[in-house]
């Protein structure tokens, strides 16, 4: 999606010009052209087909299983995930992401029928999808646009877990994305990090390693290319301020803050301003983060660079009455089906690159 920056005169500073459905408040040059990309994450809680695979740990989420997991309530959820996600930076570009990582994902199928709905079936979408060990059956994803990006390598990063008998705990893989977009390489990582699970003291640990592989992720690309621009993403199930990010990872809330070696975490601001992804016992976590190299956001003006992210929470995203107004508008609540969306709420960046003439 193409939009342009006005810039200029004295007389203008200050104001906000509507232009192609994109608000922007300039300060520099008459007119430039950008180009806008949108990358979103979103944890899809727990989106099963109603299949009972005797691969994977879904009898719960079948229609004799506990969650009375039928098809009419799958197709339900089908329909408003792919609204929300039709929406997302929509007021800026006029379309879809052309980026959308995803977790809580149980196969390829249900992502094959979530592109397929009504809402996302004529944007192109295609899929990046690799079985995880999971042990609730789980997984993480990458859609694209194919009109946007063009894959050229992936792969899916185990983490090792043992618990303290040393047997192993299966959870999600890290998957890897690398291609091009607007002539440009571009690196997505997608995690869902281990839950919190026995307390957040207790599983630490478990992150921390999360923490650790993410960082052998990130060093390995660089050390082939040290300006590589990567965005890590995911439900990290820790806060911006958190070990796990802020010591193994060495995430900075500041531009004026980074170094080589450290990654920009534009989350973190919003952490600190109260706002959050996810409510538990009335207090906001932000565990839905994007993680960006420096060459990203120092980039120059006519290649790929970082512009602004956000938490997407309209008003129907939430609950709008009761003891949980303003929380997530979940699908269930412990085993009790509320007929919603998810239980954390989806975060996007938008990209720009300046169209030369």
């Amino acid at each position: 999606m193409y939009m342009k920056k006005y810039t200029g005169n004295r007389y203008c500073t200050g104001l906000i010009i509507l232009f192609v459905n994109v608000i922007f408040l300039f300060n520099g040059h008459c007119q430039d052209n950008y180009l806008v990309r949108t990358v979103v994450f979103y944890n899809l809680e727990n989106l099963f087909d109603i299949k009972n695979d005797s691969l994977v740990h879904d009898d719960d989420r079948t229609p004799a299983g506990k969650y009375n997991w039928t098809q009419e309530k799958y197709e339900t959820k089908l329909n408003a995930v792919a609204k929300v996600l039709s929406e997302i930076g929509k007021d800026r570009t006029g379309t879809t992401p052309d980026i959308i990582g995803v977790c809580e994902v149980e196969t390829k199928n249900v992502l094959l029928d979530l592109i397929s709905t009504t809402t996302l079936k004529d944007y192109g979408y295609q899929i990046i999808h690799f079985n995880s060990p999971d042990e609730r059956g789980i997984d993480v994803a990458l859609l694209y646009k194919e009109s946007s990006f063009l894959p050229i390598a992936f792969n899916s990063h185990r983490l090792l877990l043992f618990n303290e008998e040393g047997f192993r705990d299966y959870t999600r893989d890290q998957l890897v994305v690398t291609g091009m977009m607007d002539g440009e390489e571009l690196s997505f990582i997608v995690n869902h990090w281990p839950s919190r699970s026995g307390g957040e003291k207790r599983s630490r640990p478990n992150r921390i390693k999360a923490a650790l592989l993410n960082k052998r992720i990130i060093d390995s690309i660089r050390r082939e290319n040290p300006l590589a621009k990567i965005i890590s993403m995911g439900d990290l199930n820790d806060d911006p301020r958190d070990a796990s990010l802020k010591s193994i990872l060495r995430t900075k809330g500041k531009l004026k803050a980074l170094d080589s070696l450290s990654l920009y975490n534009p989350m973190e601001k919003l952490f600190k301003q109260g706002l959050g992804t996810l409510a538990y016992r009335d207090r906001w976590n932000l565990f839905d983060q994007f993680l960006l190299t420096p060459s990203l956001v120092t980039a120059n003006r006519k290649s790929l660079h970082y512009w602004q992210a956000h938490i997407f929470s309209p008003d129907y995203l939430m609950v709008q009455e009761g003891r949980y107004k303003g929380y997530p508008f979940r699908t269930y609540v412990g085993t009790t089906y509320q007929g919603g969306y998810a239980d954390h709420f989806p975060v996007y960046l938008y990209l720009l690159k300046k169209v030369t003439d």
